[in-house]
């Protein structure tokens, strides 16, 4: 199945202010992750604001392009149960 830039904005869009693990490449063999919650998403860019006790700093933001492209991973985290994927 293809996805588009609109069908990851939709289902971002769904997911507003749910937790969510974040992986992303950091260059050189370097894998990022992250904890927060997804917090805005705007026509280019969606916005997470990050647990403070794990990272330096508030907010990172990421494109579309960046889900589509696989630089960047996102898993959604479901009550208790466990964890969905962006798919």
């Amino acid at each position: 199945m293809t996805k588009t830039l609109a069908d990851i904005k939709k289902a971002l869009d769904s997911n507003l202010g749910k937790r969510l693990l974040l992986k992303a490449n950091g260059g050189r063999r370097k894998t990022i992750e992250r904890s927060g919650v997804l917090a805005e998403t705007y026509p280019s860019v969606f916005v997470i604001e990050l647990d403070q006790e794990e990272n330096a700093f508030e907010r990172v933001s990421y494109s579309y392009a960046d889900v589509l492209t696989e630089t960047v991973q996102i898993t959604f985290y479901e009550d208790t149960a466990g964890r969905a994927a962006l798919s």
